[in-house]
């Protein structure tokens, strides 16, 4: 049990860190942001339970098709808030939506040419 809350309080802090430096500087907010640090923990602590390479290596594959279909919710969302003038909440609703429709296309694809995933 300790354990989890370890990791719970190491990756808590850490996207906290990233959402304040993110206000005062936005270029260094999205630079650390944009590091798969969520991925990287991840790996990290199925390292140190002692997760078979085999499964951690099938993650960071699963990690890279999953991306993929991530980034447009990043051109997305400022476009229906910038040049849309929808509200933050719409607009994040969309750009979600959009995206959970790319990973299931995504899956279908990847899968139609034999990747696992």
């Amino acid at each position: 049990m300790a354990w989890y809350l370890v990791k719970i309080v190491i990756t808590s802090i850490i996207i906290v860190v990233v959402s304040e430096i993110g206000k005062f500087n936005s270029l260094m907010g999205s630079l650390l942001a944009s590091i798969p640090l969520i991925s990287v923990l991840g790996m990290i602590w199925m390292y140190q339970e002692r997760v078979p390479i085999v499964k951690i290596s099938a993650h960071s594959t699963g990690v890279f098709w999953m991306v993929l279909p991530s980034l447009p919710m990043f051109l997305l969302l400022p476009w229906l808030l910038d040049k849309h003038g929808w509200n933050f909440y719409s607009s994040l609703a969309v750009s979600l939506s959009v995206t959970i429709l790319l990973y299931f296309l995504t899956v279908m694809v990847v899968r139609r040419y034999g990747i696992l995933i």
